[in-house]
């Protein structure tokens, strides 16, 4: 089947933008080269396609039920205008995906959910919708056109395209029916996945083409660059940033991956709560950071070796283009876990030696 395109793909293509298929959709994994991108997300400002992101709302008299028993976090003690970080979590305790959930009115949310798990998802919580009479359910992936905008210039930016105002948003919070680059009802959130100041631009889709060549032109004197997928992923690692699929999975609790804090224990049941419960605290493994010693590139599914027996395996690896080493996360036995441990990765069958780390390995 031929992958779908998002707004902006033939763009893209015009640019000469390296595509491949991901998550069903045409996208671009480099410009000018992943190294180049990473670094000016770091120091200026970069901007990425991530219309390939699900959206699902959620509205009615029982939306804050609905909500509260499908995702981890607590939706009770969201204002309009504000969003968190949350897991859907099965029965099992195991993540079915992670989210943002945005509360878009006093009786209304929408959860942006991850590429490739638009269809798990939808399937996944209208089944376990606990009120679908009272909590309408509606799939808006396609509807939204979205643009991440992210780097210390990132402010700059949309304050030229969006109006001052947009630069006093907090971190998790936004601002909806905002009229962005001509474009009007567009929802502009603080959020992001590079470990940068950023933010996120929700636009309808059938108007959303002429934004991102606005951005381009708007950008240019604060040094803003087209950026893909591949620069994407090293810069959400640098920030020790899960990604489903490698460190989340239906399998993975949040406990295991360092998630405690989206869970919100004291707001009542949740799917998963019990299972969580009777995890919790005895975890055979859980994520940690790993920075390498030499100049070996740690890759996912590597061995993770200690005192001669294997402890743990890679999630994610990469070469920090901003440390210029080898960074990796990785599930590894709890009583490894102090910083500093020293630990090996099986690089190609032999060991090269790594240091476990606490926290981002990019801290702004």
């Amino acid at each position: 089947m031929e992958d779908r395109r998002t707004p902006f793909t033939s763009l893209h293509e015009a640019a000469g933008a390296r595509m491949v298929s991901y998550a069903g959709f045409s996208m671009p994994i480099q410009y000018s080269g992943l190294q180049e991108e990473h670094l000016r997300v770091r120091s200026a400002v970069g901007i990425f396609d991530v219309s390939h992101m699900g959206e699902i709302r959620v509205s009615g008299p029982k939306a804050l039920e609905a909500v509260q028993h499908l995702v981890t976090n607590d939706a009770g003690r969201l204002e309009v205008g504000h969003a968190l970080y949350a897991c859907i979590c099965n029965e099992r305790g195991g993540v079915v995906d992670d989210t943002i959930v945005y509360r878009t009115g006093a009786s209304e949310f929408m959860l942006c959910v991850n590429a490739a798990n638009r269809a798990k998802d939808w399937a996944w919580l209208t089944s376990h919708n606990p009120h679908p009479d009272q909590a309408t359910m509606v799939d808006e992936g396609d509807d939204w056109a979205q643009i991440a905008i992210q780097g210390p210039r990132a402010a700059e930016l949309v304050s030229a395209l969006g109006g001052a105002h947009l630069a006093d948003l907090g971190t998790y919070h936004f601002a909806l029916d905002q009229v962005f680059a001509g474009v009007a009802g567009a929802m502009v959130a603080r959020t992001g996945y590079t470990g940068e100041d950023g933010f996120e631009v929700y636009l309808p889709a059938q108007l959303a083409e002429p934004v991102w060549t606005a951005l381009l032109d708007a950008g240019a004197p604060l040094g803003v660059l087209p950026i893909g997928l591949g620069a994407r992923d090293t810069l959400r690692l640098e920030a020790r940033f899960c990604l489903y699929g490698h460190e989340l999975g239906d399998e993975i609790s949040p406990l295991q991956a360092g998630l405690n804090w989206t869970i919100g224990w004291k707001k009542g049941d949740f799917m998963g709560r019990d299972a969580l419960l009777a995890r919790r605290g005895k975890e055979p493994h859980r994520l940690a950071g790993l920075i390498m010693q030499d100049r070996r590139i740690p890759r996912e599914g590597m061995k993770v070796m200690a005192g001669g027996e294997e402890v743990g395996w890679i999630t994610s690896g990469t070469h920090s283009p901003s440390m210029e080493r080898g960074v990796a996360m990785a599930y590894l036995r709890p009583d490894l876990l102090t910083e500093g441990t020293e630990v090996q990765v099986d690089v190609r069958g032999r060991l090269a030696p790594a240091q476990v780390f606490k926290g981002p390995f990019i801290n702004r």
